[in-house]
């Protein structure tokens, strides 16, 4: 019996031609992912509610236009979540992003009656999370009879936010997304300011963080 070491068989491998165009078309997708990273962040998937959950830490702009959603969309309430207030807490008259949020959409025109704010507790880190079971606690405990959710967040952080209270609430209510238009970068040449560079990247890393390793982030 004969032992071969060596065996030669016929492979097919690219020419240079063939690298080429292949990393052509790996350029290419990379470039068509990489600036449309905004668009996919910045998620717009609206469904039909009653309800508009508005994250109550985005800046003041874009909860200006939460407000002409809530005109618009016909919603019967405003819910406003958030935890403490990040800076200023011993100066501030309201301690959380909840109230805050609640007191400034009052302020601009929305009557007191159709504004909730729903607070959620102090953590280090799960902030998303930790609003999203407070509303679900809040819902629960009022015993809410609500037709569907569009939460209102701040650009490129919608889609994690989004993610985040579909686990929460696992489909048992219809949870929509809308996502507000920065004012401080220029949307779709977002890379090449530093502001909006360093918010969709940041962001891209905190989706996947979510997605892949723990959604509760």
């Amino acid at each position: 019996m004969k032992i071969r070491l060596i065996l030669r068989r016929e492979t097919w491998v690219l020419t240079l031609h063939g690298w080429s165009i292949l990393l052509f078309f790996i350029i290419t997708l990379f470039s068509l992912s990489f600036t449309n990273l905004n668009s996919f962040l910045s998620l717009n998937s609206p469904v039909p509610a009653d309800i508009l959950v508005v994250e109550g830490w985005i800046p003041d702009d874009a909860i200006v236009l939460s407000i002409r959603e809530f005109k618009k969309g016909n919603y019967r309430q405003i819910i406003t979540t958030g935890g403490p207030v990040d800076r200023g807490f011993y100066l501030a008259q309201y301690k959380n992003f909840a109230n805050l949020a609640a007191a400034t959409c009052v302020k601009l025109g929305i009557e007191t009656d159709k504004v909730i704010p729903v607070p959620s507790d102090n953590v280090i880190k799960n902030r998303t999370f930790a609003s999203a079971l407070a509303l679900q606690d809040y819902i629960a405990q009022k015993q809410l009879n609500v037709k569907g959710i569009n939460l209102y967040s701040y650009g490129p952080h919608t889609r994690r936010s989004w993610l985040i209270f579909q686990e929460v609430f696992k489909a048992k209510i219809p949870l929509g997304a809308i996502a507000s238009i920065p004012t401080s970068y220029d949307q779709k040449n977002w890379w090449k300011s530093s502001e909006g560079f360093r918010v969709v990247i940041g962001e891209a890393l905190a989706y996947l963080y979510v997605k892949v390793i723990n959604w509760k982030a």
